[in-house]
């Protein structure tokens, strides 16, 4: 299983940026896939997930009503949709995959991690 993440960068505060992680290796669509950041000196926190055999989903409270996920199950392509960006969203942005099919956002309960994508949200 392989996870490559894109579309970071900077950002002025209140625009916006889509993130996408391409996820290759899983024989069939029983999995979830969420995102991450860590900002520096924090803790890496959950931010979404979807699952990706019936493309339920939730973010955390912090986000919501800004971002999103949505799952392109041809292109096997995750989204994070972020908008009205705040420069506390600075951080590295990671997507993460779980062969576990339920939505979560536990660290431990996912196996494999892209490298990371930068964004930064300037003020």
């Amino acid at each position: 299983v392989q996870l490559v993440e894109s579309g970071g960068g900077l950002v002025p505060a209140g625009g916006m940026l889509t993130l996408s992680c391409k996820v290759t290796g899983f024989p069939d669509d029983d999995y979830v896939v969420a995102w991450f950041r860590q900002a520096p000196g924090k803790e890496r926190e959950g931010v979404s997930s979807v699952n990706i055999a019936d493309d339920f989903s939730n973010v955390v409270d912090k986000v919501k009503g800004r971002f999103t996920t949505s799952n392109d199950r041809l292109s096997e392509v995750v989204y994070l949709f972020m908008n009205r960006l705040k420069p506390e969203d600075t951080a590295i942005y990671y997507c993460a995959a779980s062969p576990l099919p339920v939505l979560g956002l536990r660290r431990s309960q996912f196996e494999y991690w892209g490298q990371g994508t930068q964004v930064t949200v300037s003020s």
